[in-house]
This record gives structure tokens, C-alpha cells and sequence, in this order.
């Protein structure tokens, strides 16, 4: 993937924010920044998507390390730490904003008929 340096002048409480969640899951602070800008891009509207976005984020998931800390953080919720719960936090809120996502492109696709209703039944 390309990428390319940019210089962001950003409230003090957005990097504060960020320079907290980066410490918290041991990322660069960059990683979490773009983390939250690749989030607002996806949370843009469904419907000006490509056929491919629509597909690709209808099929989108945790990836596999946030899979396992949402996993191990939500076993061990009586017994977390501030930082611990923190992230627990920040993990459960991308996990709902990946479901809605989700929904919202997979619902697309249907109208679209990139893929079938589900349940089988026609629209």
C-alpha cells in the first residue's frame, strides 16, 4: 500500500486522545490516526461506493488481533485494569461501527443485486 507524509496541526484533546489509545495498545500514534481517519472515510455514505467497497465492506470483520484483545478483555471484565478497560472500550465501539457498517453495505449490495437477500427471499 502507498502512503504518503502529511503534517496535521490537531486539537490539543485529539492528541492527547491519541497519544492515551496509542500507549494503551503499544501503536505509533501515526497508527492510531489513521486508524480514526480510515474509520471516518468507511462511516462516509454507503451508497456513493463502488460495486467492490460495497462488497469488500460488507464482508468486513475485526481483524484478528482485535478479535483475540476483544476475546480476552470481555473473559477478564471483573478483574481489568483503567487502561485495560480503556480498551475494551475503544474495541467494542469499532466492533458496533463495523456491525452498522456492515449492515449498511451489506443492505446496499442487496439493492444493488450484488448479492442475495438474505433469507433467500426476493426483495
Amino acid at each position: 500500500m502507498m502512503s504518503e507524509s502529511m503534517t496535521l496541526d490537531v486539537p490539543a484533546d485529539l492528541a492527547r486522545r491519541a497519544r492515551s489509545l496509542a500507549a494503551a495498545t503499544n501503536r505509533r500514534v501515526e497508527d492510531v490516526v489513521v486508524e480514526w481517519l480510515g474509520q471516518v472515510v468507511a462511516e462516509s455514505r454507503v451508497e456513493s461506493l463502488s460495486n467492490a467497497e460495497v462488497l469488500e465492506l460488507s464482508r468486513t470483520q475485526l481483524n484478528d488481533d482485535e478479535q483475540a484483545a476483544l476475546s480476552d478483555l470481555l473473559g477478564r471484565q471483573a478483574e481489568l485494569a483503567e487502561s485495560e478497560r480503556t480498551r475494551l472500550d475503544e474495541l467494542l465501539a469499532i466492533y458496533r461501527r463495523g456491525l452498522v457498517l456492515k449492515s449498511r453495505a451489506t443492505k446496499e449490495a442487496v439493492l444493488r443485486g450484488l448479492i442475495p437477500r438474505l433469507g433467500g427471499h426476493a426483495a
